[in-house]
């Protein structure tokens, strides 16, 4: 098992913030270069020239460029229409707004905007670009089922992501893995339509070389979704153990953020509006209630109880910082 960040290295956030930008440019370049091949394997497979293929991957990959920098301007507007967030009302959620703020405060960091999610499952999450431009999304059921300590605390390790600029990397993850799992699919239907037309590779003739090259690009196809998948997952644990750490100590009361987490190990209602593509921003895995064996095989989140024992385990350093 990993071990938890030490509250030196949760204190520290620009360690996590160097880390979380170079796995960002490293992000956006795997996803170049899986864009890339994918449409170089289609064109092979389809039969076309290696010249001609080594074009129209050429031209994939100036559009995946694209695709990234408005993943990175414009992400966050498409992650909360998908969750069916809406702006927190000042009135009717003054609470909320003002917990995010006081918050805010004592991290020394913006007030992000305030969304709401109309959704009887306790779940949050953030995203953004940076905190300057970042989003903290709660859904009613979170709302109305935790005590304010509780609510504080995962409020807390939201806007732990947000000053980690985790939100980047995980919105940026969202959007690209979307488009790479899209993309493989066009590819893989397009090669099932389109090889079986090809009785040759005519960049190649006939012969064994051909049927190597067209086998390697089916393969490269298929496992494009899947390395997208492990990416995603690989980015995210560690995320979740930093940001209860981190949130703990801003609150200076762990118990609050393992309180919350024991009543939504318990909960049954599942979030409604939740994908695969954005689970890993959750504050909890939001497809665990779903019932499939595949959604908690391919979790992005750590075990809930795990969570639970590491923020415990905090109580007695946070105990003696106070003193």
């Amino acid at each position: 098992m990993s071990q938890s960040p030490s509250p030196v290295e949760a204190l520290n956030p620009y360690a996590a913030i160097a880390s979380n930008r170079r796995k960002t440019v490293g992000l956006v370049i795997s996803f170049i270069l899986v864009i890339g091949i994918a449409v170089w394997a289609v064109g092979i497979i389809l039969g076309l020239p290696l010249e001609v293929s080594g074009i129209v991957a050429g031209i994939a990959t100036i559009i995946s460029l694209l695709c990234a920098f408005w993943a990175y301007r414009s992400g966050d507007s498409v992650v909360l229409r998908i969750a069916h967030a809406h702006p927190a009302d000042p009135q009717e959620h003054r609470q909320l707004i003002r917990t995010v703020e006081n918050l805010c405060i004592g991290a020394g960091m913006p007030m992000p905007r305030v969304y709401v999610i109309d959704d009887k499952a306790m779940n949050a999450f953030a995203t953004g670009r940076d905190p300057e431009h970042a989003t903290v999304a709660i859904t009613t059921g979170l709302l109305e089922k935790l005590e304010p300590l509780e609510l504080e605390g995962v409020i807390a390790h939201e806007l732990s992501h947000v000053r980690n600029f985790d939100i980047r990397l995980m919105m940026m993850t969202a959007i690209l893995v979307g488009v790479v799992a899209i993309t493989a699919d066009v590819a893989l239907r397009a090669t099932w339509f389109g090889a079986g037309r090809r009785s040759r590779y005519k960049g190649k003739g006939e012969g064994g070389g051909a049927v190597i090259i067209m086998v390697i690009a089916l393969i490269a196809i298929i496992i494009a979704p899947i390395v997208a998948r492990i990416i995603q997952m690989s980015l995210s644990r560690q995320r979740e153990y930093l940001a209860d750490a981190s949130g703990a100590l801003l609150t200076r009361y762990p118990e609050g953020l393992a309180s919350a987490l024991v009543k939504i190990s318990g909960d049954k209602d599942p979030l409604d509006e939740a994908t695969k593509g954005t689970a890993h921003m959750y504050f909890v895995n939001p497809l665990s209630a779903h019932g499939s064996g595949l959604n908690n095989m391919f979790s992005t989140h750590p075990p809930i109880q795990d969570r639970i024992e590491r923020l415990r385990n905090m109580m007695g350093v946070t105990t003696r910082a106070n003193s």
